[in-house]
């Protein structure tokens, strides 16, 4: 590297620091103040050639964090050091698509020159920064633990009309994977469906087809949790190369990053730099794409860039191949009229079938009674006594008319008469606070009202309950009867 240019860059980064440090009284700059270092230690000047500074970047994070957060300051040192008129373009080391990268021209116009080709070795002080083999894409495969499980494999995986579709795509993209246009694929539907073990099931079958292929399963706060990890120990660059060695990513519930902002910028470059050199991402949520409160959208936007399928929780033929699946497995057989009974009773999701068959089985062991339809009867009788009620939609409504002593009619219907207004109001705001269920949709559990009506109650009971004792009353005492 040119002395001369190593000179003018450390001027520049020394006139950004104290700049940063100077700003006491502004929050903002004091907090990228604490992230300077961290970001300036992996970029380097590359050239400078007629006013055309390139800089070299670990990859496209480092130059996006550079021009949301630091392109003032810096375009101020630039026009210290350098002069008026300065260009700055990078040299991002990841593998790129074809073509040429735009300039960012730092308030001035200027003549674009074609971006200078990525390097093709690193500077030594740059490599000496770095702590594991994968930091460079591309230098050599991992051994790691997929994490899939065993039994969650496609012999395993019942299908039926709820999710036929969901399972047909999962098969073709496990014999391509990364190679089909349902990339990602973003499977969806509610609670114990079979999400999960679909997800599971391509990643076996990938990894029995293609030995080779790097697959990883993991749930979204695990990868949470090892971002946070890694941002701690300032390693958020060998977290990212780490998962862009990964040829099959499982992400389950992705709808956990909501509100993770920092999370979300890294897993969209990961994102990115996965799709865009053909591997394959699947990605599980209890919500579609568009349900999803609190994510960027420019994530939901990449959602849809595959395929989403939703998985509804199955119908009654479905739920019998199962039982029969399940049992046949233990060993245990049942008449027709006690499969036919387990199919009706049981309508929810596959996970709450599966254990109630479960317990069945173990009650019939444990007190060595023959299995019958009374047996059935009873056990599930004692199951249902102790489940713990589900908070929905329709259980808070439940709740609220009870309280009030009205009818579940009266609560939807379009009365503005306050003795059932205020009751509806309340309703749309436990529904929020106790659901996922986006304004629209409770909007539309409300009777059909719009989501701005679902918002404005919302608000409006968050106000009155800190001035008015009496609707301060009803929100304590119907949140602990929700509760319960």
């Amino acid at each position: 590297m040119d002395e001369n240019l190593t000179l003018i860059w450390e001027k520049c980064l020394q006139f950004m620091r104290d700049n940063l440090n100077a700003a006491e009284d502004n929050t903002d700059l004091k907090k990228l103040e604490n992230s300077f270092d961290l970001l300036f230690d992996n970029v380097r000047p590359v050239s400078l050639v007629s006013n055309n500074l390139t800089l070299l970047v670990p990859s496209d994070f480092y130059k996006e964090y550079i021009e949301d957060n630091y392109l003032s300051l810096l375009s101020a040192a630039l026009k210290k050091n350098i002069g008026k008129g300065v260009k700055l373009w990078y040299s991002v080391m990841e593998n790129k698509p074809s073509g040429q990268e735009k300039p960012i021209t730092l308030n001035v116009k200027g003549k674009s020159v074609p971006t200078p080709k990525m390097q093709e070795t690193l500077p030594p002080s740059f490599s000496a920064n770095l702590i594991n083999p994968f930091v460079v894409p591309g230098m050599k495969k991992i051994n790691i633990d997929s994490n899939l499980k065993a039994d969650f494999s496609f012999d395993n995986y019942v299908e039926g009309e709820s999710n036929k579709f969901a399972s047909t795509v999962a098969k073709s993209i496990a014999k391509r994977p990364g190679a089909t246009a349902f990339n990602p694929l973003f499977l969806y539907g509610g609670y114990g469906v079979g999400k999960t073990h679909l997800g599971h099931a391509v990643g076996l079958e990938v990894k029995h087809a293609y030995p080779e292929k790097v697959v990883l399963y993991l749930s979204s706060e695990k990868f949470i949790q090892q971002f946070v990890s890694a941002a701690k120990a300032h390693k958020q660059t060998e977290f990212a190369n780490f998962y862009q060695m990964v040829d099959v990513l499982i992400i389950d519930d992705i709808q956990f990053l909501s509100g993770k902002k920092s999370t979300q910028d890294s897993f969209f470059h990961i994102f990115d730099y996965l799709h865009q050199n053909g591997k394959q991402i699947i990605l599980t949520s209890d919500k579609a794409p568009v349900d999803i409160l609190d994510i960027q959208d420019r994530i939901v936007s990449r959602f849809k860039w595959g395929l989403s399928a939703e998985i509804k929780s199955p119908d009654f033929d479905t739920r019998r191949k199962i039982i029969v699946d399940k049992l046949s497995r233990d060993g245990i057989v049942l008449t027709e009229d006690m499969l036919d009974y387990l199919a009706s009773e049981v309508k929810t999701n596959v996970r709450e079938l599966i254990g109630v068959i479960n317990s069945v089985i173990a009650y019939s062991t444990i007190y060595k009674s023959d299995l019958s339809l009374e047996l059935l009867k009873e056990t599930i009788s004692k199951i249902a006594a102790n489940q713990k009620k589900v908070i929905n939609i329709p259980y808070i409504q439940e709740v609220v008319c009870e309280y009030f002593g009205i009818q579940r009619e009266q609560l939807l219907s379009k009365t503005r008469k306050r003795e059932i207004a205020l009751p509806r109001q309340l309703a749309m705001y436990f529904a929020k606070e106790f659901t996922n269920a986006t304004f629209n949709k409770i909007g539309e559990e409300m009777g059909g009202k719009d989501h701005s009506t679902v918002m404005y109650a919302c608000d409006t009971i968050k106000d009155v309950s800190k001035i008015d004792k009496e609707v301060k009353k009803y929100v304590k005492e119907l949140t602990e009867k929700i509760k319960q």
